[in-house]
């Protein structure tokens, strides 16, 4: 009885002991101690040009904010614009948040321009630092930007053929700003003419004009300022409590920092083209296996990267014929006309690919990569092609088929002299001293031979 109840008593302290370790678990799990702190305001700071990897990154924070019961957030801008579809992630990551979203462009020197002038009006609250501007948030489409209206008539030019689906594109444009502007009772008219004219403007005139709702020095002088305004925050109205918030910037994860990598224009432009040179040496050179195997997984990536930006195929295509006109100059010599042919595709379709704000690879890069492509292409695996096809002037392979003379023999057996040296050899029939060879075959250091 007395074990019963010492056993007893110890398995209800260990289960005790288990729930106690299970509870501060879940707690540990769950946030628990995280979401006891103060409420906060989070900053997501928007550097750069606006795509996939910027998108997942602001929409993974905006819920992460809204999870840890933060009081706001404040989305800092410093852009040049970007893509649309990656801009239309971010405003209704946004207009769905629970927390108000308050956009703020700085430091001084930084602008949200294109893309970045949407993300300013669909937010709850507008705010932009001294020496900060925004604004040209004209549409840009694959063929080049949308014309812009006539000064004297305020209006866009009509379109006519190919201009039609551009004049679309601009009108969605325009009314979406202005949809946005209506939600939060900011200046739609001149938000019209940001995307219609591609006008922009800088902080003061900005405040002057209704665009934005405060000039801030800092992010503490910008909750300073917020504090008790009503702002629309999920479809009803908030009065901001923000004065004195402890402030917490995020900073984009592994994963956001890599694709950042691999959709930036430059990086997806310098891996196709090491791809397309792994390709080639290995087609030249086969059983080589490495400039094959990076090549295959550069070009590989290089595509995941190219599927995620906009480009013109017009300008991939004639790009990859330039490189195909080059390649081609190394097994079918045509005096180097094949090379500047290439080479001029090569330059012109580069610059035709990428046509977006903030992701174009830069002059210098096109240049650089034009010339690195003819000189790789077009004299090295030139050289290499042609050296490959070279007959072969030393080793084993140029003995089979060489002659010689018989220099001492006994029956199936004897010496003979072969390019200059006494070898060991053999026959199928007797050869006589001063009798001419022909090698057909080599057995280690004896050769075979036959008359000749």
């Amino acid at each position: 009885m007395g074990h019963a109840t010492v056993r007893d008593r110890f398995a209800r302290r260990a289960l005790g002991l288990l729930l106690a370790v299970a509870a501060s678990f879940l707690a540990v799990c769950s946030g628990g101690p995280a979401r006891a702190e103060a409420p906060a305001a989070m900053v997501i700071a928007l550097d750069g040009a606006i795509g996939p990897a910027t998108a997942g990154y602001v929409v993974r924070n905006l819920r992460l904010a809204a999870e840890r019961g933060d009081a706001l957030v404040v989305l800092r801008l410093d852009t040049p614009g970007g893509l649309d579809g990656a801009m239309r992630d971010i405003i209704r990551a946004m207009l769905a948040s629970p927390l108000p979203v308050l956009a703020y462009v700085a430091p001084s020197g930084a602008r949200a321009a294109s893309a970045g002038t949407y993300i300013l009006y669909a937010s709850a609250l507008a705010a932009m630092a001294p020496g900060t501007n925004l604004g040209a948030a004209t549409p840009v489409s694959l063929f080049g930007e949308t014309p812009l209206p006539k000064p004297d008539t305020g209006k866009p030019a009509p379109a006519a053929g190919g201009d039609a689906e551009l004049a679309k594109v601009t009108n969605d444009a325009a009314a979406y700003i202005r949809g946005l502007a209506t939600m939060h009772d900011r200046n739609a008219e001149w938000a019209e003419r940001a995307v219609r004219e591609a006008v922009s403007l800088p902080w003061d005139a900005a405040l002057a004009q209704h665009v934005i709702d405060i000039v801030a020095a800092s992010v503490p002088d910008l909750l300073a300022q917020a504090d008790g305004r009503s702002v629309l925050v999920a479809g009803r109205t908030m009065t901001l409590a923000s004065k004195g918030l402890p402030v917490v910037t995020v900073a984009p994860g592994w994963r956001e920092r890599l694709l950042a990598i691999l959709t930036d224009p430059n990086i997806v432009y310098l891996l196709l083209l090491a791809g397309v040179f792994g390709l080639a040496f290995e087609a030249s050179h086969p059983g080589v296996l490495a400039p094959g195997v990076i090549g295959a997984i550069c070009l590989l990536v290089g595509g995941y990267g190219l599927n995620l930006l906009p480009i013109d195929y017009a300008g991939l295509a004639l790009a990859l014929l330039g490189l195909g006109l080059m390649v081609t100059e190394a097994f079918v010599p045509a005096f180097g006309s094949l090379v500047l042919g290439g080479a001029a595709a090569f330059a012109i379709g580069s610059l035709m690919m990428f046509d977006m704000p903030g992701l174009r690879p830069p002059l210098a890069v096109i240049g650089g990569a034009t010339l690195g492509s003819m000189f790789v292409l077009g004299v090295v695996l030139g050289l290499l092609v042609r050296a490959r096809r070279r007959p072969v002037v030393s080793g084993e392979a140029t003995l089979i088929g060489a002659t010689g003379q018989a220099i001492r023999w006994d029956g199936l057996e004897g010496e003979v002299l072969v390019q200059g040296e006494r070898w060991r050899a053999r026959a199928a029939r007797p050869l006589v001293p001063g009798q001419g060879v022909r090698v057909t075959g080599r057995t280690g250091l004896t050769l075979v031979v036959e008359r000749h």
